[in-house]
């Protein structure tokens, strides 16, 4: 039987996670995490991805832990957050044989309080960023990706904002949309209900979504593909 949507205990596991935050409580209830969350995740990784393939047939889905599916276990040495078991849940779809949050993807994670819906890249790293300077010096494709944002914008989505406040060297003060050049990353989201993930109506709502997204992953991903490799 295909994936039709999580189980409704998914989000009440995740709230006892926010409750018992401890990796001693954790162990005691892995059984609920793997029935509740893992195992969940690994179908709806097949079922979406199979919906995502008809968007873009190379689209990585690999219902697999560090591949599509983000480990539970925080790594504390780089966040600011202490608690060792994360209480939202990722997913990622991603294109090209980069490294996975270096490429042009499609994301989700859900948690008590939300169901975040994405498509983009989180942030630029050095090579890519560099990449994206070099490629938006074009005027046609600084212009395509501007309608892009702007049409996303007018639909209600939500836009990362730029982060630089000066012009990064190499550009013109004159330059044409010039916010574009102070990007550190770019990518679209949209906050949905938590209760959407055990809804009937789950799958096709996320592809609703990432059908409107589709032509932002994409300018992304061709932008990618300039990106130098050592």
């Amino acid at each position: 039987m295909s994936f039709v949507h999580y189980p409704k205990e998914s989000i009440s596991f995740l709230k006892s996670v926010q409750k018992n935050n401890t990796k001693e409580w954790f162990e005691a209830h892995k059984e609920e995490y793997t029935q509740y969350i893992l195992e969940p995740s690994r179908a709806f990784v097949e079922e979406m991805g199979e919906h995502l393939q008809a968007l873009v047939p190379t689209i990585n889905a690999i219902p697999k832990i560090n591949q599509s599916l983000f480990r539970i276990y925080r790594d504390t040495r780089f966040s600011k957050d202490k608690t060792p078991i994360k209480s939202k849940v990722g997913v990622i779809f991603w294109q090209g044989s980069h490294i996975r949050m270096q490429s042009s993807c499609f994301y989700l994670h859900f948690s008590p309080q939300e169901l975040l819906v994405a498509a983009g890249i989180r942030t630029f790293d050095s090579d890519l960023l560099a990449a994206y300077r070099d490629y938006i010096k074009v005027a046609q494709h600084r212009e395509a990706l501007h309608e892009i944002l702007e049409a996303l914008k007018e639909k209600g989505y939500v836009i990362e904002t730029p982060h630089y406040k000066r012009l990064p060297r190499g550009f013109e003060k004159e330059i044409s949309l010039e916010y574009l050049t102070r990007m550190k990353a770019v990518a679209v989201y949209k906050s949905l209900k938590p209760s959407t993930i055990s809804s009937k109506q789950f799958i096709p709502t996320l592809y609703t979504h990432y059908e409107q997204f589709l032509p932002l992953q994409q300018w992304l991903y061709d932008m990618s593909l300039t990106r130098k490799e050592d």
